[in-house]
């Protein structure tokens, strides 16, 4: 495209940093470029003409400085109690120009606004394109029409920027658009699980940290957790080794050619007693037989392939002990300065088209490797070899090179030095024949046992002449022949203990990392330095990396956290699945929204079910930390798995709890702001919630808790495991809170005869009481005056006239009660009388009544008194009283299923013939009511 008129066009050219555009810029324009200042004073504008493919233009060249944009949720999405952290998955997001960026897009607004072009200049992979495309966004809203193009290179050398600048390509839409895919994926499980875990952790536990923003804010990255991961697996697997004692035996012949050792070829036992049988043959008859000599044979050592960003990350940690996120930097200087090739590439093999020598010719006036460049380029020294092919290629950038000499810089620091002398010995390796060695290994026999010895001589070093951080290990043996024996120098039986394997070292961190798919080359360091930033890991000066106990809770809780799809949060497969989706993207094999419909769907179930399933989260917590001085005793209840939302600040869950005393409730998950409650019934001995929702309550869900009740405090006729609703609907609940009470220690010091609350409701304001025999309010079950008097304490037994059976009349309702026969291991066969009537809790062994002369020995499980968190409830009966208070002959307390019950008092005078509720000092005792 050319303007009409065949005159020059103004041509906006637009660099990802400031000191790239000056080097595009004084290599196009030979250094005559000329300067003025824009809107940012960082991003400065250079001027001059130059010609594209015989057009004439003038070249107008800036900068941005990384991205331009942000992705950030819709504004009433971004505080975080703005709303439920679920719903993030689905909330709208929009790019917008951070405040600290909006110079340098005005600084592109005006100059686009006189330019005819856009030549974009952004580093040449994905991350580089999306800028790109950032880039346009701002220049088209002020001009739609500006022709756009696209500048592919690889090294700020001359070479490079021109065959870049006359090859203008379009830019890479899909490219920009699976990176568009990763931010919002990011984004959206970044945001979702760091609210909820902080907002969950940060209040009930001491955490310890450096930084009071870190003790804020619990973290979580979809790449930082399964590198995470990594780390504490192989801690894990370090504290889980049992160290075991092992044997083997060595041997040892010197001779005047030189030492040889020899190896068991058993390896070793662990078997103490056999290993010292074995070893003792060999000491009776010590004379070694030579069994085998083979020829030397010819081993070859194959130098490396071509350098890609994570193997220069793993080879400048293992040689030089620097981080990768320090390699990268001093990378990205070195690239910029013009000295090596763009250090963020996959490729690890070499266009056809690349001039190999061109870059080893430049190499050969280097006082340290110089002489050996120039012998690489001697056709008769047969040094040179092309290089391998490492079989990757991401199609934007050649594997890291050198691109210009130079024997150390003024400014260079010794990481400068180290990582250009890495990047230029790694490259003339990759050109350098494999060195080459003859290799013998003789075996031996003593007393049946078979050695070996393994010798090696290195007949030609080649490669590793140059590449001095690599070597070949060995040592020469003597020669020996087939059927020479000879006594050995040394034969002992030596013992060792099994070692675990080490922490994870940087190299071998990126490893498991690449292997997994786990971030891309260009951001792994990043993932790995986020892990030290926030505490999650510590390196040594190894370069070892060791969990901190915030790390350790995360695989702990994480097993249980992803059931609802079966991936585990903290293992690298779904982070690997996207990865692979986003490269689909890429290349055009999947769209954009099927990547994010996918991804979102699977993360937003694994959120859900994280959720569900805190309380998973929360005993890992308690095993690594204290609780928080901070969380008083009203708080110290275990939060638990979630039932509902609260329907009373309809800002947080309602999960299920257990407090310090052992008593159940669901509560809200935002105390102390809000403090709706359900206590549920006192009896409880188990709960959990279910996947099961209940369909009559809302809003939804409500999901049901499966009871396990102790058989002992709750009255004859209710099931001990039952499923049920805390929405409102479950009259069975209703009544056992009513017989039974609760667990709440609000009810703790309840005024003797007052009736419990039915809370079913979760409100905050408890129901007034209501008696359970005749449904009115005003007073409590025990004074109802539709109840008979309770000094009938006892009935005669009678027959039913019906069908025979003995029955007795019911001190409590006046029912008449059947003859039952009891069923539990300790009274299998007893006979007793137990009331038929829902709310009633009379019960009599039947042998008590004959032996009491016609007293009952009745039972009542606190539905008389009304008691709520009582801790007489599940304590069953009462024992059997005549009309004085004292207990009978012959009688005894029992449970309501009819098994005795030892050592129970009255909790208010202290007398063992009868419960508090039957106390004949009640009405005028002080005592406090539980």
């Amino acid at each position: 495209m050319s303007r009409r008129g065949g005159g020059p066009v103004t041509v906006l050219n637009v660099a990802e940093k400031p000191s790239v555009a000056k080097s595009v810029a004084g290599i196009l324009s030979r250094g005559t470029f000329r300067t003025r200042e824009g809107r940012s004073r960082y991003n400065k504008i250079f001027e001059f003409d130059y010609a594209i493919n015989g057009q004439p233009c003038r070249m107008l060249m800036t900068s941005v400085i990384g991205h331009l944009m942000e992705l950030e949720f819709a504004d009433r999405y971004r505080k975080w109690h703005s709303c439920d952290p679920a719903d993030l998955y689905q909330a709208p997001v929009m790019k917008h120009v951070p405040e600290d960026k909006k110079d340098i897009k005005k600084t592109l607004e005006e100059e686009a606004r006189k330019s005819d072009w856009l030549v974009l200049w952004l580093d040449c992979d994905r991350e580089g394109e999306n800028i790109a495309f950032e880039v346009v966004d701002v220049c088209r809203a002020v001009k739609h029409n500006l022709f756009i193009r696209r500048a592919h290179f690889s090294a700020l050398i001359d070479r490079d920027i021109h065959e870049a600048v006359q090859n203008l390509r379009d830019p890479n839409q899909l490219f920009a658009e699976a990176v568009d895919a990763r931010q919002e994926i990011d984004l959206r499980i970044g945001a979702s699980f760091t609210r909820f875990q902080t907002m969950l952790l940060r209040d009930r536990f001491a955490i310890d940290s450096t930084g009071e923003e870190r003790s804020r804010v619990i973290s979580y990255g979809p790449c930082q957790f399964p590198t995470l991961g990594f780390i504490v697996e192989r801690y894990w697997e370090i504290q889980a080794h049992e160290p075991e004692e092992f044997w083997t035996i060595n041997c040892s012949h010197q001779s005047e050619e030189g030492l040889a050792t020899f190896n068991w070829m058993r390896g070793h036992l662990f078997d103490y007693a056999s290993a010292v049988i074995l070893y003792e043959m060999c000491v009776e008859e010590p004379t070694a037989t030579v069994m085998n000599v083979p020829h030397p044979r010819e081993r070859f050592k194959y130098p490396p392939y071509p350098l890609n960003t994570i193997e220069l990350e793993k080879r400048a940690s293992r040689y030089f002990r620097l981080s990768s996120e320090h390699t990268m930097k001093v990378a990205e200087e070195l690239y910029q300065a013009g000295f090596i090739s763009y250090p963020r590439t996959e490729t690890d093999s070499f266009s056809s088209r690349t001039d190999l020598r061109a870059m080893v010719e430049e190499q050969t006036r280097h006082p340290a490797w110089g002489s050996y460049a120039q012998r690489l380029l001697e056709p008769e020294g047969g040094l040179w070899r092309n290089p391998a092919n490492g079989g990757h290629d991401d199609k934007a950038h050649p594997p890291i090179h050198p691109t210009k000499f130079s024997s150390g810089e003024s400014n260079w620091s010794r990481d400068h030095l180290n990582v250009y002398e890495l990047v230029v010995r790694h490259y003339l390796a990759c050109v350098s024949q494999p060195a080459v060695a003859a290799e013998t290994t003789v075996e031996i026999d003593i007393a049946g046992e078979r050695f070996s010895a393994s010798g090696r001589a290195i007949l030609a070093k080649n490669y590793l002449e140059v590449y001095r951080f690599e070597s070949w290990g060995g040592s020469v043996i003597p020669v020996y022949e087939k059927g020479q024996q000879f006594i050995p120098t040394t034969l002992t039986l030596d013992a060792a203990v099994t070692r675990p394997p080490p922490l994870l070292c940087e190299a071998d961190l990126l490893s498991c990392m690449d292997k997994a798919g786990i971030g891309t080359d260009a951001t792994m360091h990043d993932h790995i330095k986020k892990l030290l930033d926030r505490g999650y890991a510590t390196k040594d000066a190894n370069t070892r990396f060791s969990p901190t106990n915030l790390t350790n809770i995360i695989p702990v809780a994480s097993q249980d956290l992803s059931l609802a799809i079966r991936y585990e949060l903290w293992k690298p497969n779904l982070r690997a699945l996207m990865e692979h989706d986003m490269n689909e993207v890429s290349v055009g094999r999947k769209t954009k929204a099927e990547v994010l419909e996918t991804c979102l769907q699977q993360m937003k179930a694994c959120f859900l079910d994280a959720r569900v399933k805190k309380s998973k989260l929360l005993e890992a917590m308690t095993i690594f930390f204290e609780r928080s001085n901070n969380t008083d005793e009203s708080e110290s209840q275990t939060a638990g798995e979630v039932v509902r939302r609260c329907n009373l600040c309809n800002e947080s869950d309602m999960a299920l709890r257990k407090n310090r005393d052992g008593n159940f409730m669901v509560g809200c998950m935002n105390y102390p702001q809000c403090r709706n409650a359900v206590w549920l019934p006192g009896p409880t001995l188990e709960a959990s919630v279910t996947t099961n929702v209940c369909q009559s309550c809302g809003p939804g869900p409500v999901y049901k808790i499966l009871f396990k009740f102790r058989q002992i405090g709750i009255p004859p006729g209710f099931d001990v495991n039952h499923l049920g609703c805390v929405g409102g609907c479950d009259d069975i609940l209703k009544q056992l809170i009513d017989i039974c009470g609760t667990g709440s220690r609000s009810q703790a010091r309840r005024t003797p005869g007052t009736a419990p609350s039915n809370n079913i409701q979760g409100s905050n304001t408890r129901q007034s009481n209501v008696c359970i025999h005749c449904q009115q309010r005003g007073h409590a079950s025990t004074n109802c005056p539709s109840r008979v008097p309770a000094s009938q304490n006892s009935r005669p037994t009678a027959t039913n006239p019906r069908n025979d059976e003995s029955t007795v009349s019911c001190n409590t309702c006046g029912s008449q009660c059947v003859l039952r026969t009891a069923n539990t291991e300790a009274n299998r066969g007893r006979q007793f009388f137990s009331c038929p009537t829902q709310g009633c809790s009379f019960f009599a062994w039947e042998d008590s009544i004959n032996n009491s002369s016609g007293n009952a020995t009745t039972g009542s499980n606190s539905g008389g008194s009304g008691r709520r968190g009582s801790r007489g409830r599940g304590r069953g009966g009462r024992g059997g009283q005549s009309s004085g208070g004292r207990r009978g002959s012959g009688t005894s307390f029992v449970s309501a299923t009819g098994e005795p019950v030892s050592g129970i008092r009255c909790f208010s005078c202290g007398d063992p013939s009868h419960f508090a509720n039957a106390c004949p000092n009640r009405n005028t005792s002080n005592g406090n009511y539980f």
